[in-house]
């Protein structure tokens, strides 16, 4: 039996903390597990208007109505819709480029937008930002828009939902199952499709042996949900 009440979870925060890689490996659990999954890549790198430090409020927006609109084509496409990013995040970041005014009065559809995500894993930066050609490697900047977060996401998402995570925890050999059972339970359905059993847990060894084809599964992964 298909889930008849459809899920979202959104990885949110700051740029450079890993946050496509957790989505993709807990994309890749809820797929294991039987069920059928569609995966909502950020769209701030498709935006014409300009991103990082430099973005204006019109830019920022677009990549905020870009997600709510990306959310809509896939909420009934599978049983588990996966987003790199959210409205709460993509938020704080028009927030900042407006100099902290709401230009556009869309927190009104923030907060209630916010409300559609079943589960909120929200990652803080612990770790470096990795230059790839696209994104700010600026720590100001980054620390800028997790001071915004810190203001505005208790507003945004209910405590039950909210689960903080550490970015530098979100490794090849971290176990995501217990988040993708926190998720069913959330949505009243069972994890595990008729037929299917929970994979075993690798060994240390086992792990090690299976990095060097992990990264391979990721990146088809990711071609497969259209990454």
């Amino acid at each position: 039996m298909t889930w008849e009440r459809h899920a979202k979870i959104a990885f949110i925060g700051s740029h450079g903390i890993r946050k496509t890689t957790a989505a993709l490996a807990f994309a890749s659990v809820i797929q294991r597990a039987g069920r059928s999954v569609e995966f909502a890549r950020e769209v701030v790198r498709d935006n014409p208007l300009g991103i990082n430090e430099s973005a204006t409020g019109e830019a920022q927006l677009w990549v905020l109505m870009s997600q709510v609109r990306r959310e809509l084509e896939l909420s009934q496409k599978a049983e588990c819709v996966v987003t790199d990013r959210g409205v709460m995040d993509n938020f704080a970041y028009y927030l900042r480029a407006c100099g902290g005014q709401d230009r556009f009065d869309v927190e009104p559809l923030v907060r209630a937008w916010s409300r559609t995500y079943d589960l909120v894993v929200r990652l803080t930066p612990d770790v470096e930002i990795r230059a790839d050609g696209v994104r700010s490697t600026s720590d100001r900047f980054r620390d800028e828009i997790e001071a915004i977060l810190d203001a505005r996401l208790p507003r945004l998402v209910p405590r039950d939902r909210l689960i903080r995570q550490s970015a530098s925890q979100v490794t090849e050999s971290y176990d995501w199952w217990p988040l993708a059972e926190r998720l069913a339970r959330h949505v009243g359905e069972p994890l595990l499709a008729a037929g299917v059993s929970r994979p075993a847990r690798p060994s240390q060894a086992a792990a090690s042996r299976q990095r060097a084809s992990q990264a391979a599964s990721k990146d088809q992964l990711a071609l497969d949900l259209g990454g």
